[in-house]
């Protein structure tokens, strides 16, 4: 349990992340994976040597696929194609069977990642399909650890859970404990848009026109899994996937916890709710798996960036940096002429540089200051640098906002200057603001 400080600053309570990424499997699933395999063992429902079978986003295969390596058992896992690369990949180096299946249809259509794993399980002999949506030894995990443990660590002042709803396991076994307890904990589920369960929760209409495809992982069904209680849960909030993306970077860049998508998206939903809470509430959110299964969607500059997701107003310079989006200075030193510069200009495919004294930035060129000199008086030609250049670029701070560096632009400032954590300076121009201005 970490105390999280600077992504929920607005917040008068005090919040509290339950953090699941050290388990083996690196999340929460991995205590339903179990008690699943455990309770169907006992049942006579999993024989040995037999093959599992199951519809997965990515972390309940993966808490499969580890107690099968141990226990014995072959793993088939069938995911859609909205799931990141590295969960794919990860089920697979485990040692299981993954087949992909398309996100944008029914549950009942026979593509449906639900119904090939339910049609395989009809087919490969002394399977089992351990059906995490229905199971309730999936609710019944938490119930036993989750709970126990969150009503423990916070010495029973846990006021708020908020919880990311996809299966319903987590959010309804936890929930029934901790009420138990203290039937006056509110209980936060957080859904996405494209989803059924808010306003099921509200009306008790299943509304197919409420379904549509999003990007956010781990949480919203277009369905009703058995393993969410609906009486436990207090009030579900609707996230963008935007906003889900967006705080997934937020929990990393300000607290320091590679946390994944789904938890973003609980704290997105926090935020919204700020207006309910006080001063003395203390609210515990579930942050589900690890940021290393989404390095090539939220994580990424440029998937980000693709479907509009990053916010060009607080987009930093050092963004820009880490994906390769601006180019490393060349300078030129104070003894090359004009045409050494224009040549090199020519080459580079460049129409500025720094001017240099060993290792500090003492002027600047560019192609407009040049061709005018040069236009005027072409025997200029053979002048050193040192006697033609201009003032230095200005040099700008790595965490400074894309929109402000507009500010430091003048008719007489054609760039500016970052530096990287190694010393290298990387240059910027206007075209290089405005591209990410209009994204």
């Amino acid at each position: 349990m970490v105390q999280l400080n600077r992504v929920v600053a607005e917040l008068p309570a005090t919040v509290l992340a339950k953090v699941e990424t050290f388990n083996p499997g690196n999340s929460i699933k991995d205590r339903m994976a179990l008690k699943m395999i455990e309770d169907a063992e006992a049942s006579g429902k999993l024989k040995p040597g037999g093959t599992i079978i199951e519809g997965t986003s990515g972390n309940t295969g993966m808490g499969l696929a580890i107690a099968a390596i141990i226990k014995g058992y072959k793993c088939i896992f069938t995911t859609t194609d909205k799931q990141s690369q590295e969960k794919i990949d990860a089920l697979r180096a485990l040692g299981a069977e993954v087949i992909v299946c398309p996100t944008n249809v029914e549950p009942e259509d026979p593509r449906s990642y639900y119904s090939v794993s339910s049609r395989l399980e009809a087919e490969v002999p002394n399977s089992w399909k351990p059906n995490q949506y229905d199971n309730l030894s999936n609710s019944q995990a938490h119930y036993e650890s989750t709970g126990p443990e969150i009503w423990q660590q916070t010495e029973g002042k846990i006021t708020h859970l908020v919880v990311g709803v996809g299966t319903g396991g987590t959010i309804s076994g936890t929930a029934r404990y901790l009420k138990e307890k203290n039937p006056n904990i509110q209980v936060w589920g957080i859904d996405t848009y494209g989803s059924v369960f808010k306003k099921y929760h509200e009306t008790g209409e299943f509304d197919k026109k409420e379904i549509y495809p999003y990007i956010t992982e781990g949480i919203g069904e277009d369905f009703l899994p058995q393993n969410v209680d609906f009486t436990l849960i207090d009030r579900f909030e609707k996230v963008t996937d935007k906003d889900a993306a967006i705080y997934t970077r937020e929990i990393a860049r300000n607290e320091g916890i590679f946390a994944g998508n789904s938890a973003g998206a609980a704290i997105a939903g926090l935020m919204q709710l700020k207006h309910l809470l006080k001063p003395e509430d203390v609210v515990v959110v579930i942050f589900h798996d690890h940021g290393i299964r989404y390095l090539g969607k939220m994580f990424n500059d440029n998937w980000m960036r693709d479907r509009g997701f990053l916010d060009r107003k607080r987009l930093q310079v050092r963004d820009l940096l880490v994906s390769g989006v601006l180019a490393k200075a060349i300078a030129v030193p104070l003894q090359q002429t004009a045409s050494d510069v224009v040549q090199l200009m020519q080459n580079e495919g460049i129409s500025q540089v720094p001017v240099v004294d060993g290792q500090r930035i003492v002027g600047s060129l560019t192609d407009s200051h040049l061709f005018g000199l040069l236009v005027r008086s072409p025997q200029e030609k053979d002048s050193p640098v040192s006697q033609i250049m201009e003032k230095p670029f200005p040099i700008i701070s790595a965490d400074c906002e894309v929109a402000e560096v507009g500010k430091e632009f003048s008719k007489d400032s054609h760039a500016v200057l970052v530096k990287d954590g190694m010393g290298e300076f990387y240059i910027m121009t206007r075209t290089d603001v405005l591209t990410q201005l209009i994204g």
